[in-house]
């Protein structure tokens, strides 16, 4: 039933991954605040169930090939009509499978715990009828990509016989349920535990696992009890799950551990950032219970605090400094293991590797307003290599960081008293906007910033108890803080819209970050590394005549290739380049769909590649990386050897250098990088999205530029007295001309004869 192709083309993605490892990393032997000392279980809910169809074959395999080797498989048990278990979600089926399709109209009504509930339930069917029914994607924000791939429903005995797991983990949820329809979970868990071995079932019902405590063995089957919301009423007892939190001695006759929410550990306030921890954890170690947290994934907004960082998240929970869970039940659960192996215990002072570097885009742009001294600062803090600094020149000639020529983009002045400043400059952008030209630079920092949301059409946003605050620092002040910092190996200036602003407004932004970085003593200092971006050619020419910076050319395109010969010009004034990850791995509807070979020969050629963008917002990543920020900068530092990330949440950058993983011998599979386009191809022929033409390659037209206008120049009239800049430029912004240096010159001199 299962789709052969899919089958085989996931067996061979499995089997690309590194090889299952026999222990742990070095972090097994660290001590843990668990109730053991042993480093926490991770337990994959229904497989890798933040991927694949959940309880599917492929969200099993892929749980046991992407996390530590000691992974709990989960399965929440549910009962046919004819009394075989299988592993589901849900007693009701209609939610994760197609059973609508296949038994079309044959809903049914049962009260669920006092709770009129509709829907095509297992008690209704057996196991032969389910034989055409698969598994699909339950959570609809989820890819439904899989769905086509006729995954089976699985018995309990089969996900134990087939994965042959370290640890497997049987929920009940409904006894009561069974019971009213003539069926018993009691016995089937008893019975089931005699053919395959089954470590955990836990369940929220007070009686079931008082039914079956003297027919287990403790030291083979831990018994946990499962809160659900602290206001509902656990149904055998009738008091409420938050009553019996309290009474701890109680749990303990009847189970060995506690599974609970995350909120329960770490409450969340409704604006949604952390309060205080409770001594839920402490207090059940000290009563012998273990603990265990659930609600565990990547692809819903977490506590701001974490900064959309799944890893930070799982870190707080078990390497706090006051106690950790004894294991997280999650969707994605390659996250906990490089959590727990990789990142826990590292401490401020472990050393990372050198590469890449990291290198901020606006300061810590995803935690505060981009390019502000708060957005600066936390940047530092958090690990930055590079601190960078978009200048922008304002009307009366000062040079300041700003993510925007367009102060729209990130300040409230459309709501200011400069809102009648807006115009139309088709030169720089489609659309009306307030430019920093038009604004001296007192009245920009009279101006409140806004934080960038570059996901709100997902309803994504980011810190709102901090998106209008900080300040904007001249050049001048920003490199003074740069010098400050002992931690940063260099800093980074963008420069463009240079032609323009020579041209329209004879401001010369090039001159002034010159004389800016010569009055700092960046002429003369080795402490800092300068890096000098734009990507317009001729501003790095002009750079290259005046400095000794490095040169960083910006590709803004998305490239599949580059010419030889384009990167020998790129050569003649860049030693460095920016690309998007796009122009590495393109994609396909989030899907990665092959590779190309652009850094391999950018670096032949002795150019240093910095990536761009790195976000840690799980819809800026591609499913490939499984929600995941840490996945992704790990596939393109181990998969590619890039030398730098450019990244608007340094922390997770910079954390993943220091990771103790990657000083291992043989990487282990949770910090291994992702076979590029190998997700797709598990993707059935019907779901396949539709094929996109390959991303153009990189040509000498798309790099070589006119020299740079000087302001002295640009005061002579055109031949119509009108600006010499054309109509709405490409997308490196300054017009392009296919010509080499020899050609634009001799342009020049002719436009100047010409208006002689």
């Amino acid at each position: 039933m299962v789709n052969s192709r899919a089958l085989v083309v996931l067996a061979l993605l499995l089997h690309s991954l590194v090889a299952l490892v026999s222990a742990k990393g070095s972090n097994s032997t660290s001590k843990w605040q668990t109730l053991s000392g042993d480093a926490p279980l991770v337990i994959a809910r229904g497989g890798f169930s933040g991927l694949f169809p959940g309880f599917s074959s492929a969200a099993y395999s892929l749980a046991l090939a992407t996390s530590v080797p000691d992974v709990v498989l989960w399965c929440d048990v549910q009962l046919t009509k004819d009394g075989d278990g299988i592993c589901f979600p849900d007693l009701v089926l209609n939610n994760n499978s197609d059973i609508q399709d296949v038994f079309a109209k044959k809903d049914k009504t049962y009260l669920v715990n006092g709770v009129s509930t509709s829907g095509w339930f297992t008690v209704d069917y057996t196991f032969s009828d389910l034989a055409n029914v698969v598994v699909t994607q339950g959570i609809y924000s989820r890819t439904n990509k899989f769905d086509g791939n006729l995954y089976p429903i699985l018995t309990v005995e089969g996900v134990a016989m087939q994965f042959k797991p370290q640890g497997l983990w049987l929920n009940v949820q409904h006894d009561i349920f069974f019971t009213q329809h003539n069926l018993s979970m009691r016995n089937y868990v008893l019975s089931v535990s005699r053919k395959v071995v089954v470590n955990y079932i836990s369940s929220p019902e007070v009686a079931f696992l008082n039914g079956i405590k003297a027919r287990v063995s403790p030291s083979a089957t831990k018994l946990v009890f499962r809160f659900l919301g602290q206001d509902d009423t656990e149904p055998s007892t009738k008091q409420t799950y938050g009553s019996l939190l309290k009474n701890l001695t109680y749990i303990k006759t009847f189970a060995s551990g506690i599974l609970i929410p995350k909120t329960y550990i770490w409450p969340v306030t409704k604006d949604l950032y952390l309060e205080p921890h409770t001594s839920i954890v402490l207090d059940a170690h000290k009563a012998g219970l273990t603990v265990f947290a659930s609600d565990f994934v990547n692809d819903v907004p977490l506590a701001y605090n974490y900064s959309y960082d799944p890893v930070s998240e799982y870190l707080n929970f078990v390497d706090n400094g006051d106690f950790s869970v004894d294991g997280v039940l999650s969707d994605f659960p390659i996250t906990p293991s490089a959590a727990i192996d990789c990142f826990a215990h590292l401490g401020n002072n472990a050393s990372g590797q050198a590469r890449p570097l990291v290198i901020s885009k606006y300061g810590a742009s995803g935690d505060f307003p981009s390019c502000t001294d708060l957005a600066y600062s936390k940047a530092i803090a958090d690990g930055v290599d590079v601190l960078d600094c978009p200048v922008q020149i304002s009307k009366d000639g000062i040079p300041f960081c700003s993510s925007s020529i367009n102060l729209i983009d990130s300040t409230a002045v459309a709501q200011s008293s400069f809102s009648n400043l807006t115009t139309v400059i088709p030169e720089i952008k489609a659309g009306s906007g307030i430019y920093t030209f038009s604004l001296t630079w007192e009245e920009i920092k009279s101006l409140t910033p806004i934080i960038s949301n570059p996901w709100s059409r997902y309803t994504l946003f980011r810190s709102p108890r901090t998106k209008t605050v900080g300040k904007y620092l001249t050049l001048s002040d920003f490199l003074t803080l740069a010098q400050k910092s002992s931690s940063l190996s260099g800093v980074l200036i963008g420069v463009e819209y240079a032609a323009y602003l020579a041209e329209e407004q004879r401001l010369s932004v090039t001159d002034k970050v010159i004389a800016a970085l010569s009055k700092a003593g960046f002429d003369n200092q080795t402490a800092l590394d300068v890096k000098i971006q734009s990507s317009n050619s001729s501003v790095l020419m002009k750079f290259k005549e005046k400095t000794k910076y490095e040169l960083v050319y910006s590709i803004e395109e998305n490239i599949g290739d580059a010419l030889s010969s384009t990167i020998e010009d790129i050569k003649k004034f860049a030693g460095s380049v920016v690309i998007n990850k796009a122009s590495i791995l393109p994609e396909t509807q989030a899907f990665v769909t092959g590779v190309t070979d652009v850094v391999p020969k950018l670096q032949a050629a002795k150019l240093a590649v910095y990536v761009e963008l790195f976000s840690n917002e799980f819809v800026s990543q591609a499913w490939d990386f499984f929600s995941d920020p840490t996945v992704e900068i790990n596939s393109f530092v181990s998969g590619f050897n890039i030398d730098g990330v450019i990244t608007d949440y340094p922390k997770t950058a910079a954390r993943y250098k220091r990771n103790r993983c990657l000083s291992e011998k043989e990487l282990p599979n949770y910090m291994s990088p992702i076979q590029a386009a190998s997700l797709i191809q598990v993707v059935s022929a019907d779901y396949l999205p539709p094929a996109e033409a390959p991303n153009p390659p990189l040509t000498a037209s798309d790099v070589i530029e006119p020299p740079l206008p000087s302001v002295e120049s640009a005061l002579a009239p055109g031949p119509t007295g009108s600006s010499t800049v054309g109509h709405p430029p490409p997308p490196n912004r300054q017009p392009k001309i296919a010509a080499g240096f020899f050609l634009s010159t001799l342009a020049m001199l002719f436009a100047t004869l010409f208006l002689l």
